[in-house]
């Protein structure tokens, strides 16, 4: 399993960015959900490629005789 971070970003102006790393799918989002809450509204979201990957399970399905 890879590891997963959650890094905080602040900028000299107080701009907030959270970045999540080794999350698939909506994992990323329901990892960090507690600090966009704790932190304020959220500007800009952006997704990167790995939330387009499936997580953890997949289900397949045979079609029998």
């Amino acid at each position: 399993m890879s590891n997963r971070t959650i890094e905080i970003i602040i900028s000299p102006t107080g701009e907030i960015q959270i970045e999540a790393a080794g999350f698939k799918g909506p994992d990323c989002e329901a990892a960090t959900r507690f600090l966009e809450e704790a932190l304020g509204a959220v500007a800009q979201k952006r997704r990167k490629p790995e939330y387009h990957r499936q997580a953890g399970r997949t289900n397949r399905q045979s079609l029998g005789e």
